[in-house]
């Protein structure tokens, strides 16, 4: 933290951020976008060892947030949590979390001449670039949110990637504070295994169990025999409290009372992100009161429970892009009294390209509420089958609507939403950024 780089390094870095910070100045000044993934690929093809010169001239740590879900909401609470304290921070802000946007978001605090005036750095990081990233970033802490399947078609299942996090985790220095999710049972074990410092954040709110395993859940074996696990209860996919009658693996103990937390967003899943972030803002040394008051006062990222108002409508966006995501942000759907939501599924990179995951969500539920359902984006039909399978009978409650032009099928749910009630929009990631950017007229990448 804090370290002296040698000249040379310095000459060479003071070169790649001096093109990158070039290279942002021409995208935006284009409209080209925000210049989030650019400038950081240029600077590393000049300095392979970007990351690593940076990281390491931040004053106080380098805070890395690794997960499936929830990584965008958990580093903005975080970071807003310390910047109320008068810390400076360097943050990937628009989700760009691949090693390119690390070095983004690290070169636009950094001057002409290489040097990094930071406080900290928060960054969220893909889960599968985990284990290239620790070693030069040599984060000061480290959160691991969950583990669900997402995108299949680039990174398989769950353990191969939790496997690839402990035997990275395990190589840092024993000063390193790792933070990972109780209520999973994977992450739970992973940090049984460390030598590192643990602190475990969960729920241990019964009352919010649901009423059965979900069908989309992923990992409700014993990580460490393999055994089937005995789950008390679940809150969400294979979250909750568990044990192993086999070999008496259990549920870690959280460092805080969840209960004792109160959260601003909607989604039992958002509160795993306020634990998460509360969880790691203590270790800092940040005071309750404002991490309490921030929580409070706190608003979503983009297109993460965020709300908009256009043409006198509330309108709501949920990104869902993976079957745990999806199952949640339809029970925010189902739990309101509003009937008309639009679903976009794209299968572009940012996506994945195998769709196959929509059929591990629970649309039925969706489904039988009734109201109007609007589907659109590249797999619009694919959608539009899944909900015809999620229908019981043919005398359906929903008025399906199919619309491959975003724009039309964003206006006709619009139409379809009274005065008193919010559309929700359901997207995928790089539908969700083509739906902000019809709605506000603005790019996000």
């Amino acid at each position: 933290m804090g370290k002296k780089i040698q000249l040379i390094d310095r000459v060479r870095l003071g070169l790649a951020v001096s093109i990158a910070k070039s290279v942002t100045f021409i995208v935006r000044s284009l409209g080209l976008g925000a210049a989030s993934v650019l400038p950081g690929s240029i600077a590393r093809r000049i300095e392979p060892r970007l990351l690593q010169l940076l990281s390491q001239q931040v004053k106080n740590g380098v805070i890395l947030i690794a997960g499936t879900n929830g990584k965008t909401t958990t580093a903005l609470l975080l970071c807003t949590i310390l910047e109320h304290k008068g810390f400076k921070i360097a943050h990937n802000s628009t989700g760009a979390n691949l090693e390119n946007g690390l070095a983004t978001a690290l070169i636009e605090n950094t001057s002409l001449l290489g040097s990094l005036n930071v406080d900290y750095a928060i960054l969220e990081v893909d889960e599968n670039i985990v284990p290239k990233v620790l070693e030069p970033l040599q984060p000061r802490i480290i959160l691991c949110l969950n583990l669900f399947r997402d995108q299949l078609d680039r990174y398989g299942e769950v353990d191969t990637i939790s496997k690839r996090w402990t035997k990275v985790i395990s190589t840092l220095p024993k000063e390193t504070v790792v933070i990972p999710n109780a209520d999973d049972p994977t992450l739970s074990y992973l940090g049984q295994q460390l030598n590192q410092k643990v602190l475990f954040f969960g729920l241990n709110e019964p009352e919010h169990y649901l009423e059965a395993i979900p069908h989309a859940v992923d990992s409700i074996y014993c990580p460490k025999c393999g055994h089937s696990l005995d789950y008390q209860g679940v809150y969400l996919s294979h979250l909750g409290d568990f044990t192993c009658p086999s070999c008496g693996f259990s549920k870690s103990k959280p460092s805080l009372e969840s209960g004792q937390w109160s959260q601003i967003l909607v989604g039992l899943y958002n509160k795993y992100n306020t634990l998460a972030a509360a969880t790691a803002a203590k270790e800092l040394g940040v005071d309750e009161i404002t991490i309490r008051e921030t929580i409070n006062n706190f608003q979503a990222a983009f297109g993460r429970a965020e709300d908009l108002v256009i043409d006198g409508k509330r309108v709501r966006i949920l990104l869902s892009k993976n079957p745990v995501g999806t199952n949640e942000t339809i029970r925010v759907v189902t739990q309101s009294t509003d009937k008309t939501t639009l679903l976009v599924l794209n299968d572009r990179t940012p996506d994945g390209t195998d769709v196959s995951w929509i059929w591990d969500v629970d649309t039925e539920k969706l489904v039988e509420r009734g109201g109007t359902l609007v589907v659109s984006g590249d797999r619009v039909y694919d959608m539009a089958l899944r909900l015809r399978y999620s229908e019981k009978s043919v005398e359906s409650k929903i008025n399906l609507i199919v619309e491959e032009d975003l724009r039309k099928a964003i206006t006709t749910a619009l139409e379809h939403t009274p005065a008193n009630e919010t559309l929700h929009i359901l997207p995928t990631y790089s539908a969700m950024l083509e739906v902000r950017e019809v709605l506000t007229g603005r790019k996000i990448l």
